[in-house]
């Protein structure tokens, strides 16, 4: 958490918000969230740097920067409680005890500040080149929203994989973006129990999995993602998938369907995984 329907809403409100602004300092706080690059590069490289993009790749939200040494990316990966938000009324902290989980400050030529804000600092920001950013990038998977995630593609993801399917949809490697919420949320909606291999589903078994995912990835993206504790979008505000959640945070409740009591476990990937054990075969 964030996954592709918080990251992608982020990606989104950002560009809307901060193209074309200029970096006019840089002011690195926590320099144990950087990767690929110090305190000091970071910086140097990025200080007068023009924001021409900010997109999403997987589970990550890329700023492209026009700098004066060449075009470079700024890769985000939030992980469980980071965050890219702007304060439009130019809030600055002196200090990092003023704003003890803010990480890295940018404020911007226009008098607004964007922030990397990190409960927990688990997540990272990492300064690229274009060269290596391909290069990164190329060892994700296909997007589930993709026009080219068709079934036949799917099938080519997770066919052959004698893992649970709950873990082969969150394997990055082969599909980008999808994490614990949203594969337990696709697999109650594709009536497929967490814990099968994904070398046993059928064709319209994964032809329907794959619909689902795309669904209800599209549907949270919609409602701005799912807010449980800590994530927010760029303008601060949570998101309202929580309340369309027919799986994730509902063990020991009816299922939506049949009305047996959702079960949770942590014993298919260690993680929370919540499924009806009467609908999900």
């Amino acid at each position: 958490m964030p996954e592709l329907p918080e990251t992608e809403t982020i990606a989104r409100d950002l560009h809307e918000l901060i193209v074309g602004a200029t970096i006019r300092d840089v002011i690195v706080w926590r320099p144990d969230v950087l990767r690929e690059a110090d305190a000091e590069s970071f910086k140097h490289q990025l200080s007068g740097g023009r924001i021409v993009r900010v997109w999403r790749r997987a589970k990550l939200i890329v700023l492209d920067i026009d700098t004066s040494s060449g075009p470079c990316h700024v890769v985000v990966q939030p992980r469980f409680t980071g965050g890219l938000l702007v304060d439009a009324d130019g809030t600055r902290p002196e200090d990092p005890a003023d704003q003890p989980y803010v990480c890295v400050t940018f404020p911007l030529s226009d008098g607004r500040v964007l922030h990397y804000r990190d409960v927990r600092r688990l997540g990272t920001v990492a300064l690229m080149s274009p060269m290596r950013f391909a290069e990164y990038s190329e060892g994700l998977g296909i997007e589930p929203l993709d026009p080219a995630f068709t079934d036949d593609a799917f099938s080519g993801c997770v066919r052959e994989s004698r893992q649970a399917i709950k873990i082969a949809l969150m394997d990055q490697r082969r599909l980008a973006g999808v994490g614990n919420i949203y594969a337990n949320e696709a697999l109650w909606r594709a009536g497929i129990d967490p814990s099968r291999e994904a070398c046993t589903l059928s064709d319209p078994e994964l032809g329907q999995l794959r619909t689902e995912l795309q669904q209800v990835l599209t549907a949270s993206i919609a409602a701005r993602g799912t807010s449980f504790r800590d994530y927010r979008d760029a303008r601060g505000e949570r998101g309202a998938f929580v309340e369309q959640l027919a799986a994730y945070g509902r063990a020991g409740l009816p299922c939506h369907r049949c009305g047996r009591r959702l079960v949770g476990t942590h014993a298919v990937d260690g993680r929370t995984t919540v499924f009806c054990p009467n609908c999900q075969r």
